[in-house]
């Protein structure tokens, strides 16, 4: 009996020491026990923050049926992506990415809404809803890969439209060069009372 319970020693320790190493593997490696469903959506999500110009994070509680729906129609007229998220996936897909800063505002409901191409339209879409649907709040936003906070948003949504910069500068080509001048000093000082808003709101808070 002494030695079945000497030959069954080293074959449990084996036993142990296998479950330990893969238990220490998957803690290392998150990916490693997410269904293969999850890891497809984290590539996914990754692909969109990474690629957008911009993406706003909100939080939609609140919101009724008809609001989310009338959101959604005014997200898709402006060529914005938009949808609702896990928290758990974004904040792998965030870390894949390289993009630091999310995870305080990563709690509660979270929707994203992702323009590939104009960075100025989705912030524009986002913060004019929220005038007037208070229930939607701005979380955080993703500008070229840096993380920017809700004030931040705001003061990106206060610049021309893509389009409108584009026409402006179309339209100054025909004219003088003054014209030119003025267009581009036009454009700057936008830039620059966005800014100050920011500085502002930062120090107020």
């Amino acid at each position: 009996m002494t030695n079945n319970k000497s030959n069954m020693l080293p074959i449990v320790v084996m036993f142990l020491l296998f479950f330990m190493i893969a238990f220490v593997t998957n803690l290392c490696n998150p990916m490693a026990v997410i269904r293969p469903e999850k890891v497809a959506k984290i590539a996914e999500l990754k692909e969109l923050i990474s690629t957008s110009k911009c993406t706003v994070l909100v939080d939609f509680r609140g919101l009724t049926v008809a609001q989310d729906t009338e959101l959604r129609r005014k997200m898709r007229e402006a060529g914005v992506h938009y949808s609702v998220v896990k928290n758990t996936l974004l904040r792998i897909a965030a870390q894949e990415a390289g993009i630091e800063g999310l995870e305080p505002v990563l709690e509660q409901n979270t929707a994203i809404a992702v323009s590939p191409e104009d960075p100025v339209a989705v912030a524009k879409v986002v913060c004019e809803f929220a005038k007037t649907n208070d229930k939607l709040k701005v979380k955080v936003g993703i500008l070229d890969g840096k993380v920017i906070s809700a004030e931040e948003v705001k003061a990106v949504a206060s610049l021309p439209p893509k389009e409108v910069l584009i026409a402006k500068v179309l339209g100054s080509m025909q004219a003088p060069i003054s014209g030119f001048v003025n267009v581009l000093q036009g454009t700057i000082r936008n830039v620059v009372y966005a800014l100050d808003a920011v500085r502002k709101a930062k120090e107020s808070a």
